[in-house]
């Protein structure tokens, strides 16, 4: 592994893109055994784009799920803080855009 002046490892753009999206799909729920069967997908080459496709989709259809369960929970809970008299405080959309800033 390479290493700056400093002794710190120099990783390569590609290790690094690879990391930030199994973390991502790691957040989202994809089980440790799809992302290494993804990545020993993803080291056998081009041939194996169909089946990666595949997988994606499935994933995403997952996530898309669990956003609308979610969705519904959240809903459900900001209805019982309201009923106690609590306030729901700002969107989640409204924090987002909020650290952008």
């Amino acid at each position: 592994m390479a290493r700056d002046r400093y002794g710190h490892r120099v990783y390569h753009a590609e290790a690094v893109r690879r990391l930030v999206f199994l973390t991502r799909m790691r957040l989202s729920g994809m089980p440790m055994r799809d992302l290494q069967h993804y990545i020993s997908l993803v080291d056998a080459g081009q041939d194996t784009v169909p089946e990666r496709l595949d997988m994606l989709l499935e994933h995403r259809d997952i996530i898309r799920r669990r956003i609308r369960e979610l969705t519904l929970s959240l809903a459900a809970t900001e209805y019982k803080i309201a009923t106690y008299g609590g306030s729901t405080g700002p969107d989640v959309a409204a924090l987002d855009t909020a650290t952008e800033l």
